[in-house]
């Protein structure tokens, strides 16, 4: 992942492990002061938040210490790798996406497709100009055309 990804899942975690974990604290205690806590909507709602915002903490932490930090890759023959910014044909249409993780794409409006997806392990290792085709969850082959990679720069 690039610095700037790192930085800002850094940033996010620092947050939600400090100033956020506080807030909803003080938010479950004053909804635990209103009474009965069987029939307390807004002490069950910061305990679902609160659910939520620990298993983010769990997420970032892991990936945080799993991190290789760097320029986005770039493969010397000229292969599709994960970090870049992919267009191809697909099925007649133009899409152009992030092959990655939604984290290493931050506020970008790009869509995200995993390497692990059926279109993002049909399209690595290949090279623009490429044709390929996935299999589609309902069965049916998807032909995809590559047009035009390169390294997502944030």
């Amino acid at each position: 992942m690039t610095q700037d990804a790192y930085d800002r899942l850094k940033e996010e975690l620092e947050h939600l492990s400090g100033p956020a974990r506080t807030e909803l604290a003080k938010r479950i205690e004053s909804a635990r002061e209103e009474g009965d806590l069987k029939e307390n909507a807004g002490y069950h709602a910061a305990k679902e938040e609160q659910g939520k915002q620990e298993l983010r903490i769990r997420q970032l932490r892991h990936l945080l210490e799993n991190a290789r930090v760097g320029e986005a890759q770039v493969d010397a023959s000229g292969a599709i790798v994960p970090g870049m910014v992919v267009t191809v044909d697909l099925a007649g249409d133009d899409v152009t996406f992030l092959l990655g993780s939604r984290e290493g794409a931050g506020d970008s409006d790009l869509d995200v497709y995993s390497e692990r997806s059926p279109l993002g392990a049909a399209i690595v290792g290949q090279k623009p100009g490429a044709e390929v085709s996935y299999t589609a969850p309902n069965g049916r082959k998807i032909p995809v055309k590559i047009k035009a990679a390169k390294p997502y720069t944030g």
